[in-house]
């Protein structure tokens, strides 16, 4: 990556007429959880070089950098997600100013959608409001599970009615847009436990929820207990079973699903910004180890935030490195990520050479027959639990 940022002309082509966001990324956290292995760091793992304090001017300086990169091209922002780490262990004036100046620097679409990611434990009434009146205007939650034991094993900190407390802040503060996320499959959590834990996110009264598999990486606290032989792995089929209470559960209190992980009570509740990234769209990625693509170039930052901090008290780009997608490439990641959507795919645009497989999933009922036959392929309840092997017999 050059140290100036530039990118190479195909990036320029188009740029202003698909959508634009920024994703901040503030990699701090209290304490480390036991399955994560996101580019997070404790206070004892900073080291010289980087700190909290420092961090929003740091942060702001790569938009400015951003807007030197991208030209004159007019590029309103239709989304801003604020993810981590923990993005509101930094001062809520700290957030706002980083948004004020992707706010100066592009300008902010009418109707933008400002989201921050919070642990509960880290956002009271006054913090929320802060936010709320420096125009975040959706806030994500991680519950992860409503059992004490889960949430054990899992290394998280807040106790279980905690989140249903931070959704009531912030609905009182003034978020109408309100995300908790949910991981299933944890070793030691039960069906019933997790009936639990969705009728727990239900009552706590979000329009929107977040529903993944624990996937054990390597590195990981957690993939170190379950190699010991102190945890069992996550069973793939109990997994699946866990996804289809899932979808019953939500579908029951009203939540439709739009992405595999994803359920909303209405269109409006969907997470633009994530929709961004599913449907093609271009984002600037702000902070250490970010990555960010427009035009079909994918670039990332260094991940330390000394290393990051450096960089930009030098004028040069914080990136580490790029790539420049093939059309084929694109073409793949596409069929990825849309197929995962309940809008489905356009059929038209798979390749001859899938047509058998296409078939066969038509005929195994991991696609609707009804979006069938005006030309989309939508996935099924079925297909959704077979997705990413569906992807694979299409490309």
């Amino acid at each position: 990556m050059p140290a100036s940022g530039e990118l190479p002309a195909s990036a320029h082509e188009g740029l202003g007429t698909r959508q634009f966001g920024f994703y901040v990324h503030v990699p701090f956290c209290v304490t480390r959880c036991g399955y994560c292995d996101f580019n997070t760091y404790t206070a004892t793992e900073l080291g010289p070089g980087a700190s909290r304090a420092d961090y929003a001017d740091t942060a702001i300086e790569e938009i400015r950098l951003a807007r030197r990169v991208l030209g004159d091209a007019e590029l309103p922002v239709e989304t801003v997600f604020f993810g981590g780490g923990t993005p509101t262990l930094l001062p809520a004036d700290d957030l706002v100013r980083i948004l004020r100046a992707v706010d100066a620097e592009f300008g902010l679409a009418p109707g933008a959608e400002v989201t921050t990611e919070a642990n509960p434990e880290s956002v009271d009434p006054a913090y929320l409001h802060r936010l709320r009146s420096g125009g975040f205007n959706r806030v994500s939650f991680g519950m992860q599970s409503a059992k004490e034991h889960v949430l054990t094993v899992l290394d998280r900190r807040h106790t279980a009615g905690r989140p249903a407390q931070a959704v009531r802040e912030a609905h009182d503060a003034g978020f109408a847009h309100v995300n908790l996320d949910l991981i299933y499959s944890t070793p030691g959590e039960s069906d019933d436990d997790w009936r639990d834990s969705l009728a727990a996110a239900i009552e706590a009264g979000p329009d929107h929820v977040s529903a993944y598999s624990l996937i054990v990486e390597d590195g990981t606290r957690l993939a170190a207990r379950i190699r010991r032989g102190e945890l069992p792995m996550p069973d793939d089929d109990v997994a699946a079973d866990r996804y289809v209470i899932a979808d019953t559960m939500l579908a029951a209190a009203g939540f439709g699903w739009y992405e595999v992980s994803n359920w909303a009570t209405s269109v409006a509740a969907r997470c633009r910004h994530n929709l961004l990234y599913w449907t093609g769209g271009d984002w600037w990625g702000v902070g250490p180890g970010a990555h960010g693509h427009v035009g079909g170039t994918r670039w990332w930052n260094v991940k330390h935030p000394a290393a990051y901090a450096s960089r930009l008290a030098t004028g040069s780009s914080p990136a580490h490195a790029r790539e420049v997608l093939a059309e084929g490439d694109r073409q793949v990641e596409r069929l990825m990520l849309e197929l995962r959507l309940d809008s489905g795919y356009p059929l038209a645009e798979i390749g001859p050479h899938a047509r058998t497989a296409v078939a066969r999933a038509l005929g195994d009922g991991l696609l609707e027959p009804e979006p069938f036959t005006t030309g989309r392929a939508v996935l099924t309840l079925k297909g959704r639990l077979l997705a990413d092997a569906l992807v694979r017999d299409l490309t």
